[in-house]
C-alpha cells in the first residue's frame, strides 16, 4: 500500500480535476435553463418537464439506504465507485445516442427512453453519494474539506462556464433535437476523463467499521433507532429537505423568461455563464472563509429567497441575469454546507448509515419540480409557485439557523 498523508495536495488535485470534467459534462443539461426547453421540445406538459427535472436527481433515492448496508463494513470504495462511474458514463453517451438515432421521428419514444437513461444515472449516484461522502471524510480533514469543496465548486464553474457557451454555440448553430444529441454524446467522453482520474485517489483503510447486519431489514431497524434517538440527525434533515425547495420554482424560471423574451442559444448560454460566476462569488470569496456549516446553511437560504424574488419581478435580460447570479451564489453555499453537516454530525463507523438516511429523507425534496409543474399547470400562476417556495425557503432558514455541529471523528 502507497503512503497515505490526510489533505494530499494530489487528493485534491484529483477531486477538482473530477469536478471540473463533470461540470462540463452535466452543464449542458443544466437542469434550470437547457434540460426544462430540451423536454419542452418533445413534450409541452409543464408535468413533464417537471418530472425530469426531478429524474436527472431523484433516481438516488431508491438505493441509498441500501447502498449504505453494504458500505459500512468495507474498508474501501474506490472499487465500487469505479464501477457506478462506467454506469453513469454510459447511460448519459445513451441518452444523446437516442436523441441521435430517434429525435423527432417518434417523439414519445425519444422522451422515454430519455427517462430511463436519465432515470439509470441518476440510480446510480445513490450508491455514488454514499462511496463519496466516505471518500471525502477519509481523504481530508474538517478544515481542509470546505476548502476542497470550494475548489471543486469553483473547478465546476469554470468548467461550466466554458461548456455554458459551447453549448450556446452548438444550439444556435445546429436545430433541435440533434443539437442535444452531439452535446450528450461529446460530454460522455468529457465526463469519462474526470471519473478516470478520481479513480486514481489514494485512499486509505478504514479504521473503524461495523459488521454488516444479517439483513437488510435489520439494517433498516437500525437505521429508524439512530433516527430517533439523533435529535441533531432529524434537524439536519429537515433543513436539508427544505433546501430542496427552490427546485419548486427554479426549474420554471427559464420557461417564463421564455415567454417574455426571444431566448436565443447565446442567450442560455450566458445565463449559464452567469450563474457559473454566481458561484465563484460564492466559493472562492464567501463560503470558503465559513466553517460552520449551520450558519453557511442559513446564509445560503437568505440569498436563494433573494433570487426568487428577483424572478418574481424580473422583465428583462438583466434582471433574469440577476436571478441566476444569486442562484449559483446560493446553490453552492447550499451544497458544500448539507455535505459537510451530515460528515461532521457521524460518527466514524456510521457514516454510510448517516448518510444514506440523511439522504434518503431529505431527497424527497427533489420531486419538488413535480409539484411545481402540477401546480403550474393546474393554475397557470408563476406567482403561486414562487410565493410558495419563498415560505418554505424561509422555514428552512429558520431551521438552519438554529442547526449546530460538532467535530466528529476524522
Amino acid at each position: 500500500m502507497q503512503n497515505f498523508k490526510i489533505d494530499d495536495p494530489k487528493n485534491n488535485y484529483k477531486n477538482v480535476a473530477h469536478a471540473f470534467f463533470l461540470s462540463l459534462s452535466l452543464t449542458i443539461a443544466e437542469p434550470f435553463t437547457i434540460l426544462p426547453l430540451m423536454i419542452h421540445h418533445f413534450s409541452q406538459s409543464t408535468f413533464i418537464v417537471g418530472l425530469f427535472a426531478s429524474l436527472l436527481r431523484g433516481g438516488a433515492i431508491v438505493i441509498q439506504l441500501y447502498a449504505a448496508f453494504h458500505a459500512q463494513e468495507y474498508k474501501r470504495v474506490l472499487p465500487y465507485i469505479k464501477r457506478v462511474f462506467l454506469l453513469r458514463f454510459f447511460a448519459w453517451f445513451m441518452i444523446g445516442l437516442s436523441i441521435l438515432l430517434i429525435g423527432d421521428k417518434n417523439k414519445t419514444l425519444t422522451l422515454v427512453l430519455m427517462g430511463l437513461f436519465l432515470f439509470l444515472f441518476s440510480f446510480s449516484a445513490g450508491f455514488g453519494a454514499i462511496y463519496f461522502k466516505e471518500l471525502q471524510a477519509k481523504l481530508f480533514s474538517k478544515s481542509y474539506r470546505g476548502k476542497t469543496m470550494a475548489n471543486r465548486n469553483i473547478a465546476g464553474s469554470v468548467a461550466s462556464i466554458i461548456s455554458g457557451g459551447v453549448a450556446g454555440y452548438i444550439l444556435s448553430k445546429i436545430d433541435a433535437p440533434m443539437n442535444f444529441g452531439y452535446l450528450f454524446v461529446a460530454s460522455s467522453l468529457f465526463m469519462l476523463v474526470g471519473f478516470l482520474i478520481f479513480s486514481s485517489a489514494n485512499e486509505p483503510p478504514k479504521e473503524k467499521v461495523l459488521k454488516k447486519e444479517k439483513s437488510f431489514r435489520e439494517f433498516l431497524q437500525n437505521a429508524k433507532a439512530t433516527l430517533k434517538s439523533d435529535s441533531r440527525l432529524k434537524r439536519q434533515i429537515m433543513s436539508m429537505f427544505l433546501s430542496f425547495s427552490y427546485l419548486l420554482a427554479m426549474p420554471f424560471v427559464i420557461l417564463k423568461a421564455n415567454s417574455s423574451l426571444v431566448l436565443s442559444g447565446w442567450m442560455l448560454g450566458g445565463f449559464i455563464t452567469v450563474q457559473m460566476i454566481g458561484s465563484i462569488i460564492g466559493s472562492g470569496l464567501l463560503w470558503r472563509r465559513i466553517d460552520r456549516y449551520g450558519y453557511m446553511l442559513f446564509l445560503s437560504f437568505m440569498v436563494m429567497i433573494a433570487a426568487i424574488v428577483m424572478a418574481w419581478f424580473a422583465s428583462g435580460t438583466i434582471s433574469y441575469a440577476l436571478v441566476f447570479l444569486l442562484f449559483g451564489v446560493a446553490k453552492d453555499g447550499i451544497s458544500i454546507a448539507n455535505m459537510n453537516l451530515i460528515i461532521e454530525i457521524a460518527p466514524q463507523e456510521k457514516r454510510p448509515l448517516y448518510t444514506a438516511v440523511s439522504t434518503n429523507l431529505s431527497s424527497f425534496g427533489l420531486f419538488f419540480p413535480v409539484l411545481g409543474g402540477a401546480l403550474l399547470g393546474v393554475f397557470g400562476s408563476y406567482e403561486l409557485i414562487y410565493l410558495l417556495t419563498i415560505v418554505l425557503l424561509g422555514i428552512g432558514a429558520w431551521v438552519a439557523y438554529g442547526l449546530e455541529e460538532t467535530d466528529g471523528d476524522p
